[in-house]
């Protein structure tokens, strides 16, 4: 008998090693440029550089652990969503099935973990990451539904992450735009 919970830990070591892993590429980054706008010597005042480091490497981390884990629960929700419109499967077997596209997450967690020093990457690692559990979790679950279905599937979410993205995006350009515009000196 096989135990259907045996990867229910996995989700929680992939995000902590993504956050993890751009986290210290992010503190690598704001102590560079605490250098060269002179607050780094500020701030060794108060703080040796070990715990400047630990410091920032926590509120990174923390950070990119929230953003992670609501980008989660948008994932499954927008998945589950789809299921819903276009599964023929009214046990919920096929979900179950899907599990098992959290050890390719987790790899590419690991994998991120090795080359944290460079954003293209980091980047690089999580998009091939994220396409490779698409398409295996598209791969399980067809069994289930038709053809009609698994592409019905394959538009809602390529569908809705696209206006996602494109909102995200639109939103930093205006507030961009925003503080732009009420700066003095401009």
């Amino acid at each position: 008998m096989k135990n259907p919970y045996v990867f229910g830990f996995l989700p929680l070591i992939t995000i902590l090693l993504f956050s993890l892993s751009i986290s210290i590429l992010t503190m690598n980054k704001a102590l560079d440029l605490f250098k060269v706008i002179g607050v780094y010597s500020g701030m060794r005042e108060f703080l040796s550089e070990l715990e400047l480091k630990l410091f920032l490497l926590i509120i990174f981390a923390l950070i990119y652990f929230m953003l992670f884990s609501a980008l989660k629960l948008i994932a499954e929700t927008i998945h589950e969503l789809g299921m819903l419109f276009f599964s023929k499967d009214l046990e919920g077997k096929t979900i179950s099935q899907a599990r098992g596209g959290y050890v390719i997450f987790f790899v590419g967690s690991v994998i991120s973990a090795i080359g944290f020093q460079s954003l293209p990457i980091l980047l690089l690692v999580f998009l091939s990451t994220a396409f490779i559990y698409f398409v295996y979790v598209v791969f399980k679950l067809s069994s289930s539904m038709s053809m009609l279905g698994t592409v019905g599937l394959i538009m809602f979410e390529i569908l809705v992450w696209s206006l996602f993205l494109a909102l995200v995006i639109y939103v930093i350009i205006k507030l961009y735009n925003g503080v732009m515009a009420s700066l003095p000196f401009l």
